[in-house]
């Protein structure tokens, strides 16, 4: 390894393709995910009043309720449940349409009072259904409600969606903020872009008085952005008129436009186009045939900046049969031996997983193994179909730049 200074089904499919690619989502310009660790901060509503907010502004939207075995969406927009929505001849699903926005939730399969009873795998396969598997039409925005937590749905989308970034909704209180953090941490280590921190709940002005109470506390949402260095998107407050047009199916930004609430939720929209503006994904999702070179990713070395990311590459090429080139955003490059890549291998298969002890023979491996095909991951990690026929392994960028730092350090053991 060398290492170099430079640059009509109503069932979810069951196939198990790697990535869902830029093909396979004609005609929306982003998909924006709204998460937290926590539950009960309002994301769901969040979610909604963003996407109308966003609407306002003159954008074309879509929501998918990710939260499969919770859905609130349909009550908030007023869509009836239980009722099967309609496929296209090709079998894609048809979203429901309602205050201008298309919508998709489980809430549309099952009625208010049947339990989508479902484990992990067949939860993140409804959750690529009711994204590749709809009849979007041209979007400008796709927003994902996703339920709590840093699980299986999370890293579903960060594996298989071409993310443009996940805004991260809090409260003020202490406990949420330490929770919010996390989820805001596990987006980081999968690489998809902090697009912002929205506060909500953050101050009650009684209708009566006009007096301010602070229930949750005050600032800590604009605190956390500041000690992690994302941005701050805005703080909304607690406003009993949102609880009511959400549980009477009218948003408040589709109900009361010229609210407080609803002209926080624009500020707020606003502040989320300008980072999307500035958000540049250099790297389109791909699917690489190595020996011909078909679906090769780009190779951008005009993007290439000093002060750019060591772990986010800005291409990927076949520099000849057996070396495969990763080019930085900071300006450096790797050399790697397909070989030694295939060594690399961290699968449970290739590493034990609780020592770290490792399980593969270097021997084993034949010595003109290349790979068959490499395929994105999300934002942060490619996959390798081996010839040989090994096809567990997913290589992060971060440890890929780490195994180039080892290379160029001697620490690469030649077998």
């Amino acid at each position: 390894m060398q290492n170099t200074d430079r640059n009509q089904s109503h069932a979810p499919d069951t196939s198990s393709g790697s990535a869902v690619s830029a093909d396979k989502l004609p005609g929306i310009r982003h998909i924006i995910a709204v998460g937290s660790g926590k539950g009960g901060v309002g994301k769901s509503t969040v979610s909604v009043n963003l996407a109308l907010a966003l609407q306002r502004l003159g954008a074309r939207v879509g929501i998918v309720d990710a939260d499969i075995l919770g859905p609130s969406i349909p009550g908030m927009l007023g869509i009836p449940t239980g009722e099967r929505p309609a496929t296209t001849p090709e079998g894609k699903m048809i979203p429901a349409e309602q205050h201008g926005l298309k919508v998709v939730s489980m809430g549309m399969l099952t009625g208010d009072d049947e339990p989508a009873v479902l484990r992990g795998p067949m939860v993140g396969k409804y959750l690529k259904m009711f994204v590749d598997g709809v009849q979007w039409g041209s979007l400008d925005y796709l927003i994902l409600d996703l339920p709590p937590g840093t699980g299986d749905v999370q890293l579903t989308l960060a594996q298989s969606m071409p993310l443009s970034g996940v805004v991260i909704v809090t409260t003020p209180q202490t406990v949420s903020l330490k929770i919010a953090r996390r989820g805001l941490r596990m987006f980081e280590k999968v690489h998809v872009k902090i697009l912002g921190l929205v506060e909500n709940m953050r101050t009650f002005t009684c209708p009566h008085c006009g007096e301010n109470t602070d229930i949750f506390r005050h600032g800590g949402g604009e605190q956390m952005s500041e000690e992690l260095n994302v941005p701050f998107l805005g703080a909304l407050p607690l406003d009993v008129d949102v609880v009511t047009s959400g549980d009477e199916g009218l948003p408040i930004v589709a109900g009361q436009p010229t609210s407080v609430s609803s002209k926080v939720y624009a500020s707020i929209a606003t502040a989320l186009v300008e980072q999307l503006h500035a958000s540049i994904t250099v790297l389109k999702p791909f699917v690489w045939t190595w020996d011909s070179n078909d679906g090769a990713p780009d190779w951008a070395e005009d993007a290439a900046r000093p002060a750019g990311s060591q772990n986010t590459p800005i291409g990927l090429l076949r520099r000849d049969p057996r070396t495969l080139s990763v080019l930085w955003e900071d300006g450096h490059r790797d050399d790697f031996d397909v070989r030694d890549l295939r060594l690399a291998c961290h699968c449970a298969l290739c590493v034990e997983e609780m020592s770290g002890r490792k399980l593969l023979d270097p021997k084993t491996i034949r010595p003109d193994v290349t790979p068959q095909k490499i395929v994105s991951i999300g934002n942060y990690a490619v996959k390798f179909d081996w010839n040989d026929g090994h096809n567990s392994g997913i290589y992060s960028f971060n440890n890929l730049r780490a195994l180039g730092a080892s290379a160029a350090a001697g620490d690469v053991e030649n077998v």
